[in-house]
């Protein structure tokens, strides 16, 4: 599969709840071997869904 046929798969997905998802190819270069540390990703709130939640979670907002 192409990254094109990829990105328009992605580009397609929606929910029942109204989810809809816009997708694009980013050419651009970002720098390797960025750091996160530890406190960094503790602070992020995910909740694991159910079903493999190491793969599937959702991303809370701080602060709601």
């Amino acid at each position: 599969m192409s990254l094109a046929v990829v990105v328009s798969l992605i580009g397609t997905t929606t929910s029942t709840a109204g989810l809809r998802v816009r997708s694009e190819i980013d050419k651009a270069r970002y720098p390797d071997g960025v750091k996160v540390s530890d406190a960094q990703m503790a602070s992020v709130l995910l909740e694991p869904h159910e079903f493999q939640g190491d793969w599937n979670y959702t991303i809370r907002p701080h602060g709601l």
